[in-house]
């Protein structure tokens, strides 16, 4: 039955195989890897007929980007059930429920998320072209970029017949690196973030200088107060220096969000949340940076690197954190040629076969340390303390115990790194007692805590000593200069009235997206208050 369903509506662009038994199974598995050919996904029927855990690592050493599915008899809602561990370590990436009908919802849709999400690993037509040095910190910036806003992209040596094709178009490209080539013919030379964005459609500069809520920040909790905002017809323009998601939005695979059983990555939920704000109607200045907030009437003046400023009734400060840099001799001398703070969003398939090691016990560190095992890269997490436990979900550190190809270090230290142009090897320190060693690697990744946005605030806004923004009872325990209202701040307002936090940059935050994106909500909540206040 499930054959000839999925045949009816996928037959005409995969091939679609029924295997009795798990040897068989396995067998044409092999037999496809030998042609070169890639699975995208194959079917459990349950843990017994299919070998268990068994079966599906073997299928994953095989086919490494393989989306394995369960099929789940419905009302079996059982803890022990197989399909609820395969789940959490990570052996199964999504299932499908017995009886599937009506096929559209509870066959097609899910089969089709599956298919969408395996298509986005593997190579696909242009839309941009990047022409750059392989290991040159710049080329892999915009790699970066690209990944992260979700357009396809190729990239190419500057000897490729791909770079001398562009250079005949752009003659004036001739001397430049690296290039960014648009299908509508736009050609880029070493290109900033602000050019990027003009080419792609998305406004540098405010369209008016007044609006009713001001967000600055892009990634999940403004990005939700863009959503809220404007859908509730509050005129709303939202500013990021660079492009949304922030620091979620570099999540391969975020599996804890509400309503999203098998996990989205940050990329789509940044974008699905962008495209849901702009149909609301709320406004997006890109790749600008937001350098002075001072009062301004009733509301606030936002003072823009370009020259330029808004005034806002309301504005919400989202601006999230940034990674925190490792003080290794040598190390931000290769940033972006093989080290990385955050994980590298370009290139998944090239990493296969890679050694890469992670710094880092977070969620953000777990999260990449998975996807970047499921393409084929060998793993070494970093952990400075003495288990993973004390900051990682525990669906993560089990899923990560159940991938042969991910190693834990618990009490190591990075200390040192090698390589000029790229690089080649980093030297580790054993917390327990001193012995230090050298290995090799290709890439690592810096994922070790974070600093506030906030520098462009300190005078303006109450902040603990680390710099995140103080708010609601914390604005007065902490002795704010001056509160100039009778009634307190509230919940997530700061030490000036109608200037709320959220996300991230907020002291005391869950640093969760779904807290985030809640936190953006309910700032939108509050700036409603403070309007009625202002009437």
């Amino acid at each position: 039955m499930l054959e000839r369903d999925l045949r009816e509506r996928f037959g005409g662009h995969y091939d679609i195989e029924a295997h009795p038994d798990a040897p068989a199974a396995l067998a044409a598995a092999g037999r496809q890897a030998e042609a070169g050919r890639a699975l995208a996904a194959v079917f459990v029927a349950d843990s017994a007929a299919c070998g268990g855990a068994e079966f599906r690592t073997t299928l994953r050493e095989a086919h490494p980007l393989v989306r394995r599915v369960l099929i789940v008899g419905r009302g079996e809602w059982r803890t022990a059930h197989p399909a609820v561990d395969a789940m959490r370590t990570g052996q199964a990436e999504s299932y499908v429920f017995v009886p599937w009908h009506p096929r559209e919802r509870w066959l097609y849709l899910p089969v089709s998320e599956v298919l969408a999400d395996w298509e986005a690993s593997r190579p696909a037509p242009d839309v941009v072209q990047i022409v750059g040095e392989e290991w040159e910190p710049r080329a892999q910036r915009l790699r970066d970029v690209f990944s992260l806003i979700g357009i396809p992209f190729g990239f190419y040596g500057p000897a490729s017949a791909e770079a001398e094709s562009i250079r005949e178009r752009a003659p004036e490209a001739a001397d430049g690196l690296p290039l960014v080539a648009f299908r509508t013919g736009t050609v880029l030379v070493d290109p900033s973030d602000e050019r990027i964005s003009e080419a792609l459609g998305f406004s540098t500069t405010p369209e008016t200088s007044h609006c009713e809520l001001a967000i600055v920040g892009a990634g999940p909790a403004g990005l939700a107060a863009a959503v809220y905002g404007a859908s509730e017809g509050l005129a709303t323009l939202v500013i990021d220096p660079g492009f949304p998601g922030g620091q979620a939005g570099t999540s391969s695979r975020i599996r804890n969000y509400l309503g999203f059983p098998t996990g989205l990555s940050g990329r789509d939920l940044a974008n699905r949340a962008l495209e849901q704000a702009w149909f609301f109607g709320a406004r997006f200045v890109l790749a600008r940076r937001v350098t002075a907030l001072t009062p301004a009437g009733e509301g606030y003046r936002l003072e823009l690197d370009d020259g330029t400023a808004v005034d806002a009734r309301i504005v919400v400060v989202a601006t999230g954190v940034s990674w925190r840099r490792l003080a290794v001799p040598g190390l931000d001398d290769l940033l972006g040629a093989g080290v990385f703070y955050g994980a590298a969003l370009s290139d998944p398939v090239a990493v296969a076969g890679a050694r890469v090691f992670i710094v880092g016990a977070g969620n953000s560190a777990g999260q990449a340390a998975a996807h970047l095992a499921a393409s084929g890269a060998s793993v070494t997490l970093i952990v400075r303390g003495s288990s993973l436990r004390a900051s990682m979900s525990d669906y993560l550190v089990r899923e990560l115990e159940g991938i042969p190809s991910v190693a834990v270090r618990l009490r190591t230290e990075v200390v040192g790194v090698s390589g000029k142009t790229r690089l080649t090897s980093v030297k580790l320190r054993s917390n327990v007692d001193g012995a230090a060693e050298e290995s090799p690697v290709d890439a690592l990744c810096v994922m070790i805590g974070a600093d506030p946005h906030t520098e462009w605030l300190h005078g303006v806004l109450s902040c603990d000593r680390d710099g995140y923004l103080l708010t609601g009872p914390d604005v007065l325990a902490h002795g704010a200069p001056s509160w100039p209202l009778d009634r307190p701040p509230w919940l997530l307002e700061t030490s000036l009235p109608g200037v709320f936090a959220a996300g991230d940059v907020r002291h005391g935050s869950v640093k969760r997206v779904g807290s985030a994106v809640g936190e953006g909500s309910i700032a939108v909540q509050l700036a409603h208050l403070r309007l009625a206040e202002l009437v």
